[in-house]
């Protein structure tokens, strides 16, 4: 298995399509994603334009969605809720499904919804996607990260590195880092596994949640490692289900 790692969509190599992509953004829409699906959300409906959701979602019985929408980090007017795991609890998903945009995440999803398998990671749920590739043996695997607007994020390279390690550390032999970008990120993982929470809340996104309000929660939710077994897989370009 070759691995590379894209810090933002805009990186994503032109005209190419991998055997397996992996989207990440810690925070915080690839985590929402783990625990909603894992809370019991029938489907998570991806968009990168607000108005092609609104007008995909209200062809849904009303009864049977939510919208799930941010923007710099702000839950969207109108929405039933903003980008956060700690509000996805099952009473309000079960059985629902969720049409989502956000900054960055679902940007990253866009540009890689042709790749032959398509995946979502956060720390909570690394080990149930590893397991995956290290059963599937994709040839190419793309990490794709989100970032802040087309800028590097620290803590979406933290856990490309968090997968990689992992990924080494039970096949050494047939997986191989394709580039820097990739070397980098395990040597972040190496530096702060120790204190994931501590890393989220040191990197930009971090200190810009901060700065809105008290986000505790959603930072111990992003943080945790290898605590949920769900595997987000697209099974229709933008639908993301439990796999």
């Amino acid at each position: 298995m070759k691995l590379s790692y894209f810090h933002v969509a805009g990186d994503v190599l032109d005209g190419l399509i991998p055997d397996a992509a992996v989207v990440i953004d810690v925070l915080r829409a690839t985590t929402t994603i783990a625990w909603a699906l894992n809370n019991g959300a029938e489907a998570v409906q991806t968009f990168a334009d607000i108005d092609e959701l609104k007008e995909r979602a209200f062809q849904w019985p009303e009864s049977a969605r939510l919208l799930l929408g941010e923007r710099g980090g702000k839950r969207l007017e109108g929405f039933d809720l903003g980008n956060s795991p700690v509000a996805v609890v099952p009473e309000l998903v079960t059985g629902k499904r969720l049409f989502m945009s956000t900054t960055n995440g679902t940007r990253s999803l866009h540009r890689v919804r042709n790749a032959s398998c398509l995946y979502t990671m956060a720390l909570p749920n690394r080990m149930a996607v590893a397991k995956k590739l290290l059963c599937d043996q994709p040839e190419n695997i793309w990490i794709v990260g989100s970032g802040w607007e087309g800028s590097y994020s620290l803590e979406d390279s933290l856990a490309a590195g968090a997968l990689a390690s992992v990924l080494l550390d039970n096949d050494e032999d047939t997986v191989h880092i394709a580039n820097d970008e990739l070397i980098s990120a395990l040597a972040l993982w190496d530096k702060w596994k120790g204190d994931r929470e501590g890393c989220l809340r040191k990197a930009s996104h971090g200190q810009r949640l901060v700065g809105l309000g008290n986000h505790d929660d959603d930072f111990r939710f992003c943080s945790e490692l290898d605590i949920l077994e769900i595997l987000p897989c697209q099974e229709e370009i933008g639908v993301l289900r439990a796999g």
